[in-house]
């Protein structure tokens, strides 16, 4: 069907007029957009401004939803003024405000003064996977027998097929001990580990789960992931830590959830 031509010029002005509208929100050095006017046809320069601040505070806000062991590690004052150069920089792409802040930890990573947090950026990889894994499809995950279906001699050509909700965060720090001790509310103790940390993350019921990852355990879950056989998969976890404990790690895996289905790599 053919829509009229004054539906169509009505439809590519709204375009323009968003166009211009939108970027100027997260800019205050920005003029006010032309055609922005208010009651009785006056310019509404301030009305426009606060709104553009409202804007700017609402993506503030959604940040420190987002990331609240960030906020509470740099404290409020820091992290609105870290969040507010982010938002400045990369203006929201969804109007789902939790798919906002995608970019954050990569920022933070870069950020000046951020510089002697260098944990910083992978603690907030940790809470963006759990904000992920919270939101990721309701899929039931491996029942704990399924591997016992396999003939023996066919283990090593076993693929799982990933749950949606499962996330892997690598970090050269201990983000995930970060993490776990400033995620809450109470007194943060001191930080018992200076080691590089891997932390799992999933959601195999109602409840998000992140869990430390022994040496190895990465190299193996996302080797899995990414598809490879089991025996594949094994043998780089086995490069990475000889003493990798494959069939602890298969029980860990399962139950927690990290897989939801399995194949023989020849189906």
């Amino acid at each position: 069907m053919r829509l009229p031509e004054r539906e169509i010029e009505g439809a590519i002005d709204a375009l323009g007029y968003a166009a211009a509208f939108s970027p100027a929100l997260i800019d205050p050095e920005a003029e006010t957009p032309a055609g922005i006017i208010g009651p009785h046809g006056k310019a509404a320069v301030k009305r426009y401004n606060v709104y553009r601040n409202n804007v700017t505070v609402s993506l503030i806000d959604a940040l420190a939803a987002i990331y609240p062991a960030v906020q509470r590690i740099t404290g409020v004052e820091f992290f609105r003024a870290m969040a507010r150069f982010h938002v400045r920089s990369q203006p929201p792409r969804s109007p789902l405000l939790f798919e906002y802040g995608r970019d954050f930890p990569a920022f933070i990573e870069a950020y000046e003064y951020a510089q002697s947090m260098p944990w910083l950026a992978d603690t907030a990889r940790i809470e963006r996977a759990w904000l992920d894994a919270y939101h990721a499809a309701d899929v039931a995950p491996l029942d704990g027998g399924a591997l016992s279906t396999v003939p023996p001699d066919r283990l090593a050509e076993v693929i799982f097929a990933p749950h949606p909700a499962t996330r892997i965060v690598r970090s050269a720090y201990p983000a995930l001990s970060i993490f776990a001790a400033n995620r809450g509310d109470g007194p943060v103790g001191p930080i018992g580990t200076i080691e590089p940390e891997d932390a799992l993350i999933t959601r195999p019921d109602i409840d998000v789960s992140v869990r430390h990852l022994p040496v190895g355990g990465a190299d193996f879950l996302l080797s899995l992931i990414a598809g490879d056989s089991l025996g594949l998969a094994a043998a780089k976890a086995f490069d990475a830590a000889p003493s990798f404990d494959i069939g602890a790690s298969i029980a860990g895996m399962i139950e927690a959830g990290v897989f939801m289905a399995i194949t023989l790599g020849d189906q």
